[in-house]
């Protein structure tokens, strides 16, 4: 419940940072304060790191952290952080397409017509979000960015099994966070924090996202695996768009009965996708 909360919550704090940081310099500090803050693990490990798994953290760090981090806050400035939500959703699906067509895992036709609820699922769910067709091509860079996720979720699960999520995520973000931090001192954004009424505050937003929905969530889902199984581990994808359409609320963003009726075609699909 906790991880929901703080993933789900992500999306409203995104919203936040980009009202007074252009998009691209939410997304480097998001991905360079995550990376200093996760740099303690770093030092504490990296003799333990075969070569062989540096290759896979690449991966990892770009398809699993750098790629969606900027998707994310470009589509945010356009569409509501609500609808953003719910697309999200659509990790699990990628995720058992890319299992089965790359890495040959076995599959039931109850899996292959979840796969297909839930992707008109989240068609519906643009098509009936009422965006207009500049803003609708900015809720499928969501999609772009759960497939990407997907990718990073199967190249952990076949290629990094014996390392924990916290290292797993440590090492991830030198491959993004260094060039991150780099980058903002070629943007505006320290002019924009000395200068702009608000800039603080919106950092201490996107500081929040960092550290709570990177560094402290990872942390929380070592322990849920650990204690757990993987399968209840993952059915915190569930909670996060409830989570996201609350906050949606709570902004004033308008949400209709399409919204609801997407969830739940999209979890219909989830589950069939995940029937044994």
């Amino acid at each position: 419940m906790l991880l929901g909360i703080i993933w789900g919550s992500s999306f409203i704090l995104m919203k936040k940072g980009i009202i007074v940081f252009s998009t691209n310099e939410v997304a480097m500090l998001r991905l360079g304060i995550a990376w200093l803050t996760l740099l303690p693990f770093t030092f504490k490990s990296i003799k333990r790191i075969p070569k062989k798994a540096w290759k896979p953290l690449a991966i990892v760090g770009l398809f699993g952290n750098g790629i969606p981090a900027f998707l994310f806050t470009e589509a945010q400035s356009v569409i509501d952080s609500s609808l953003i939500g719910i697309l999200n959703a659509l990790v699990p699906l990628f995720t058992f397409i890319i299992a089965v067509f790359v890495f040959k895992t076995k599959w039931k036709i109850s899996n292959l017509v979840g796969i297909f609820i839930g992707l008109m699922g989240a068609i519906w769910l643009i098509a009936g979000s009422g965006l207009i067709l500049d803003q609708a091509h900015y809720a499928w860079l969501i999609v772009i960015a759960t497939l990407c996720y997907s990718i990073s979720l199967n190249t952990i699960k076949v290629y990094l099994q014996k390392m924990s999520s916290i290292q797993i995520s440590s090492f991830a973000f030198m491959f993004v966070g260094p060039p991150c931090i780099f980058g903002l001192a070629f943007s505006d954004f320290y002019p924009t924090l000395m200068s702009t009424k608000g800039s603080w505050q919106a950092l201490a937003y996107i500081t929040i996202l960092a550290v709570l929905g990177t560094s402290v969530a990872l942390v929380l889902f070592n322990k849920l695996v650990k204690n757990s199984t993987a399968i209840f581990a993952s059915s915190v994808t569930y909670l996060i768009p409830i989570i996201a359409v609350f906050w949606g609320i709570i902004d004033g963003e308008q949400i209709s009965i399409n919204h609801f009726l997407a969830i739940g075609i999209i979890f219909t699909g989830i589950y069939l996708v995940n029937k044994k």
